[in-house]
């Protein structure tokens, strides 16, 4: 009875800090005296100029932390210019230096010493230097031109704006528009570019549990990569060139290796991709019975097509590791998506709040005479475009992306290359595909294409298929694929030019059809862009709502540099289960499966972990941590932000939500929005495991 009254307030210690946690990625230019205040409430011991602060000497915290192309966070963490982010923020760098005899995604890459880095061509590294409140700027300058005549829409000013700044002051310049326009931010960057692999352990480590550990808890995955960053001489940025030496960064993060534990203070800073929190009910009814419906069922199929080749085959597995990880990752996301939006009554929150504004709007002329439609109108429009929307979607799934080849095909479909760069273009397309899978893949399309899309939509060609063949989806496909260049390398030697592919029954097949053949149907644009429209009222009148309540109110996530704040904590996914705050390399061997690619693990790796030895790295027990959970509110593009403890130092990388905050792009659940780290000891621990003994020393361990 002592150990289970123990255990019992013990998880009642865990519940209570999952109390306290705290919605919001805020901007990290805005962090006034109330959010200070309340962070520091949690635990932070810093103050907000040591976060963040453009205009004082020296350098603060966000110095340290990078946008990777806008798609991924990374951090600096060495005098030499050593990036740390997460490995499936890299994963498409090391499946583009891998070949067949160095496949550095399943043995993985471990440059020993510096000569062994491999540029990575193509890659932008994005420093930001100062945030600039430009609202007033840019609004009179969109009534400039609207005076003069002249277009004033966003891509307008955004352009006119940037090229100002970046005049004025030789930096990359980025404007934001917060609020569907109610405020403006000119974001300014310093953009380098020679990016160099330094670390990228196996998917065995990185990725253990794939797909069907993704979004889970608890998972036990590696998920990181290391990079080097290079200058010229005088540490400007430059493109790659043997001469380029080692970035030396303004501010470098310090690592923390004393761990951490429940209701520890925990902050990320990173760029976030896109949330929509600010949707309205008609928006949120139009993801669950029109949008995710269609993408989640027709993605996770042609998910399966590719991974029952992928299993078969280790040379299909090498081509489309990409596609694949890509594709199922975001099919994982939506799935979960439409589980919590139901699960959490959304729609129900959503509509409280569609009240409460109608409510508002109703108690003031002015705003009655600017408003007092909206909400109808957002019902209406809807209504009379779901129909389409929805077979846009199919249209998208197969036509467009159903499948990879077909990506090669669009892109010759309005070009007017010479035929030698077109037949090099094709051969490339070919040699990153599978003529086995390319096949299943289009047969799963067909049938839905004829399935999902009305014959009013369709092109004569596409017609005449069906009406020949019926629903005998084989033998549209058989038509469609034996006879075009894309089923064979023979086929390809033999090509003649763009009039062959003008009469290629796949590229008829795919190049019928594109998005005017809906707009144009009953006036489906105009619709759409009254749609577009009154959802911009729709924000802006919720924000100036907020505004005139008096609520704390942080802006729709847009890749610009946020912060949020929270614990490490335990998560209740369900009534009665409650799930540990970190997992530990037990697990890993508990999963272990040889049979199973998901969880094998490769002989040294397996032999390691056996082996136990964790040296300075294990935690006071003797553990060793993998991953741990913190309840920041986070969403796409954190991938690879920095978790830092309270005094603004290292303890791990974010990299996944969990299954229950599937829901965030549109609404924080409290309690069940939970950010999945790898404990940065973990990390520590495998390189000085896999000969990386020097980036240990490097970065001061």
């Amino acid at each position: 009875m002592k150990n289970f009254l123990l255990a019992a307030m013990a998880a009642a210690a865990l519940t209570s800090f999952q109390a306290k946690a705290d919605e919001g990625m805020w901007l990290i230019n805005d962090i006034n005296k109330a959010l200070e205040k309340k962070m520091q409430e949690r635990g932070l011991k810093l103050g907000a100029n040591e976060i963040y602060d453009a205009d004082a000497p020296g350098a603060t915290l966000s110095d340290a932390v990078v946008s990777l192309g806008f798609y991924c966070t990374g951090s600096m963490i060495s005098e030499e210019g050593l990036l740390i982010t997460n490995h499936h923020c890299a994963y498409a760098d090391v499946y583009a230096v891998s070949t067949p005899e160095h496949n550095y995604l399943e043995d993985g890459f471990w440059a020993t010493e510096r000569s062994k880095e491999i540029p990575i061509p193509g890659k932008q590294v994005f420093f930001l230097k100062k945030v600039i409140d430009v609202t007033d700027e840019a609004k009179d300058l969109a009534m400039q031109e609207r005076k003069a005549g002249r277009p004033a829409g966003q891509r307008r000013i955004s352009f006119l704006l940037e090229k100002k700044y970046k005049n004025d002051t030789g930096l990359e310049a980025s404007l934001s528009s917060m609020w569907a326009g109610e405020k403006y931010y000119m974001a300014l960057y310093k953009v380098y570019t020679d990016l160099r692999l330094v670390a990228a352990p196996p998917v065995s480590i990185s990725a253990f549990g794939g797909d069907v550990d993704n979004w889970g808890w608890p998972q036990q995955k590696g998920d990181f990569a290391l990079y080097r960053l290079y200058a010229d001489a005088s540490g400007e940025p430059a493109e790659y060139s043997p001469s380029n030496v080692a970035y030396k960064p303004e501010k470098t993060l310090k690592i923390s290796t004393k761990g951490y534990k429940p209701g520890d203070f925990t902050m990320v800073i990173g760029y976030p991709g896109r949330t929509n929190r600010y949707s309205s009910g008609a928006e949120v009814k139009f993801m669950e019975n029109v949008d995710l419906p269609v993408t989640t069922s027709l993605r996770g199929k042609q998910a399966q097509i590719i991974k029952g080749w992928m299993d078969r085959d280790p040379e299909v597995r090498l081509k489309y590791s990409d596609n694949f990880f890509n594709l199922s990752n975001v099919t994982g996301e939506q799935l979960g998506e439409r589980q919590c939006l139901k699960r959490f009554g959304v729609l129900r929150e959503k509509d409280l709040k569609d009240e409460e504004l109608r409510a508002w709007i109703s108690a003031s002329p002015v705003r009655v005479a600017r408003w007092g439609n909206l909400l109808s109108d957002m019902d209406n429009e809807h209504s009379l475009t779901d129909s389409v929307e929805r077979q846009k979607g199919i249209f998208r799934e197969t036509l467009f992306r159903g499948l990879i080849i077909s990506r090669t095909l669009m892109r010759l479909r309005n070009s007017h290359l010479p035929k030698q760069k077109e037949a090099g273009v094709i051969q490339a397309g070919l040699d990153e595909t599978d003529p086995r899978v390319e096949k299943d893949l289009l047969r799963f399309a067909v049938e839905e294409f004829y399935k999902g899309i009305d014959t009013v939509f369709m092109g004569s060609y596409q017609k005449s298929l069906l009406k020949k063949y019926g629903t005998d989806y084989k033998a549209i496909t058989d038509t469609l694929w034996d006879n075009s260049i894309a089923s064979s390398p023979e086929r390809m030697k033999a090509y003649s030019g763009k009039e062959e592919l003008n009469s290629d029954p796949l590229c008829k097949w795919l190049w019928e059809m594109d998005m005017n053949n809906f707009n144009n149907h009953r006036g489906e644009l105009s619709h759409r862009n009254r749609i577009i429209e009154l959802q911009r009222e729709y924000k802006q009148a919720l924000y100036e709502m907020n505004l005139d309540k008096g609520i704390p109110q942080y802006p729709d996530a847009n890749s610009t540099m946020r912060i949020s704040y929270g614990r490490v904590s335990s998560l209740e996914p369900r009534d009665g289960v409650i799930l540990s705050w970190r997992s530990t390399t037990t697990g890993i061997l508990e999963k272990y499966d040889p049979q199973d690619h998901d969880f094998t693990l490769l002989p040294r790796q397996k032999a390691l972990l056996e082996a136990g030895d964790w040296g300075r790295f294990a935690d006071h027990t003797g553990l060793m941590h993998v991953d741990f959970l913190s309840d920041n509110d986070i969403t796409g593009g954190n991938s690879g932000s920095p978790v830092l403890n309270a005094d603004g130092e290292l303890i791990g990388l974010a990299f996944d939500g969990n299954k229950e905050s599937l829901a965030s792009e549109v609404s924080y659940t409290p309690l069940y929005n939970k950010c999945v780290n790898v404990d940065i000891r973990y990390v520590l621990w495998l390189l000085s495991k896999y000969d990386m003994g020097y980036i240990l020393s490097e970065i001061g361990i």
